[in-house]
């Protein structure tokens, strides 16, 4: 399974319903507080449920919200790519589509509402919002016991099919196939009074496993040992297919000698003290057993055995782009067939540009995965620069103060330049930027007339549309100074720039010089824009 589409609700600042896409490699970007890291987090809670790298309580609640009574959180996850059969019922095949789980996109579509910001289990509402029928004589029957699915049977006279809860749900859904009334809405999952809970143990191992990778996390004795690569790695690794049916046989092996070995001990019991004896009986439950729980001492440690998510951040980091690029080269050869979903606040974190490249090198390749996904946060304009325009994600407040996150596309210039990107995400004026708005403006130029090709004319062209000649350029023609041009400042850069050679030009345009130019440029290219 892949995310198609997360949702948040009244966590932190995402005060209303807000949705975001996902793609196979997604960038957030935007500026500081602007909600990149929250939208990380939210699935951390998501999936992991406080046991993971991030708790929930009540201060992640939306302030404005809470002052209106407004306390539950509500994080919604749409997932594609989905199984084509599950086990949802003791080891009986079915499919999401034959229990009426999928919505209209043909998507499963997971909700959580934390109850007042909590994430105890009693807290936590689990429903799928499907296409599911709303006939209340057959709206309710992922929450029936078998014995409920038997009566029902009986009670339609339907013979009943077999032993195998799918197979009685499809043979009532057909008694009703004229009046289903399929309407999209909530399907409760996890009722403790139900086989709905039973159904949610089997449905979540589907899911793929999310690890999140914190830029500046403290460095405490509580911290969780997610951090340390090797912990994400197993439990990547307890997903897999194969092993996972070993380890279910061990259970089952463990769990019969167990039973024999309580059995035998009440016999005993029961020649001493039959009254005690027969208030007694085995408790033997593995449902639940948390492998992951066995292998939790395991790290990558150092010098003096300190373990990685206790060393400095530079060599946290260090480490973590060596992860990434040893699970890109193993899951390629491996064809790892288990979901696992990365996700790094600021990969650039305390590294230099070479060590970011080398990540993002891996994060790619990762992305190319069967069965993963990647997830970044970053203020970094080389990290920008190496992906594409649908990778990269834009969240910003508008004037009323309402998230909008939306994909970065071509703003002004016809053409991919991950110079606007930049300029879009972080402000970051470069001289590139500057260059490609100059050589589109002189094209546009050119198509009213191509005089406007020479750079006096186009020059002229720009002081039309409200750029001043205020700047005065030297030309060097044939070895020889010319007299000084009036220049407007656009062209006076883009000299300095394309002829560092001259030295004739004794000022040098600044920062700020580039920024009004680009400013001007842009506001210039809005004019074509349709």
């Amino acid at each position: 399974m892949k995310i198609k589409k997360v949702t948040i609700k009244n966590f932190r600042s995402y005060k209303d319903e807000t949705s975001i896409y996902l793609d196979d490699l997604t960038a957030f970007v935007g500026h500081n507080d602007s909600g990149k890291s929250s939208i990380l987090e939210a699935l951390d809670i998501f999936f992991n449920e406080g046991k993971g790298t991030v708790k929930l309580d009540e201060d992640d609640i939306n302030r404005q919200n809470k002052e209106n009574g407004n306390c539950d959180i509500v994080i919604t996850v749409s997932f594609t790519e989905l199984p084509e059969r599950i086990v949802i019922d003791s080891s009986n095949e079915t499919t999401l589509a034959d229990e009426y789980l999928l919505d209209s996109e043909d998507c499963l579509q997971i909700r959580k509402t934390f109850k007042n910001g909590r994430i105890n289990p009693a807290d936590i509402k689990i429903s799928i919002i499907a296409n599911h029928p709303s006939n209340p004589e057959c709206s309710n029957l992922l929450q029936k016991k078998q014995a409920d699915l038997i009566m029902q049977l009986e009670q339609l006279h339907i013979p009943r099919p077999s032993k195998n809860n799918a197979d009685m749900r499809a043979a009532i859904w057909n008694h009703y196939r004229d009046d289903l009334q399929i309407r999209e809405g909530e399907v409760a999952i996890t009722s403790q009074e139900s086989d709905a809970k039973s159904i949610w143990d089997k449905l979540q191992s589907y899911l793929p496993s999310y690890s999140l990778f914190q830029a500046d996390r403290k460095n405490s004795e509580s911290d969780s040992e997610i951090q340390d690569p090797l912990k994400v790695a197993v439990k990547d690794i307890l997903k897999e297919v194969g092993l996972s049916e070993q380890l279910s046989q061990i259970a089952s092996q463990v769990q019969e000698r167990l039973d024999k070995v309580a059995k035998l001990t009440c016999e005993k019991l029961r020649d001493m003290n039959p009254e005690i004896a027969n208030s007694l009986h085995p408790n033997i439950n593995f449902e639940n057993l948390r492998w992951f729980d066995v292998f939790k001492h395991i790290s990558i440690s150092g010098d003096n055995d300190i373990p990685i998510n206790k060393r400095g951040s530079g060599v946290r980091r260090l480490v973590l782009i060596s992860f990434f690029r040893a699970e890109a080269e193993r899951r390629q050869n491996e064809q790892n067939n288990s979901g696992i979903i990365y996700a790094i606040e600021e990969p650039e974190t305390s590294q230099h540009a070479e060590h970011q490249k080398k990540l993002m090198d891996a994060l790619l390749k990762l992305a190319q995965q069967a069965n993963t996904q990647i997830i970044i946060t970053t203020h970094n304009a080389n990290i920008v620069k190496e992906l594409d325009f649908k990778n990269i994600c834009l969240i910003t407040n508008n004037e009323h103060g309402e998230k909008e996150i939306k994909n970065v596309e071509p703003q002004i210039l016809p053409h991919k330049s991950l110079n606007e990107v930049s300029y879009l995400a972080f402000g970051e004026i470069s001289e590139s930027y500057h260059d490609e708005l100059y050589g589109y403006l002189q094209m546009k130029a050119a198509d009213e007339d191509k005089k406007y090709w020479h750079e006096k004319d186009f020059d002229t062209w720009l002081q039309n549309k409200g750029c001043p000649q205020k700047e005065s350029w030297i030309r060097i023609k044939e070895g020889k100074e010319q007299n000084p041009e009036p220049r407007t400042l656009q062209t006076y850069i883009r000299n300095s720039i394309h002829h560092p050679e001259n030295r004739l030009n004794k000022k040098r345009f600044n920062a700020d010089d580039l920024k009004a130019s680009i400013e001007q440029m842009i506001e210039i290219a809005k004019t074509f824009q349709n």
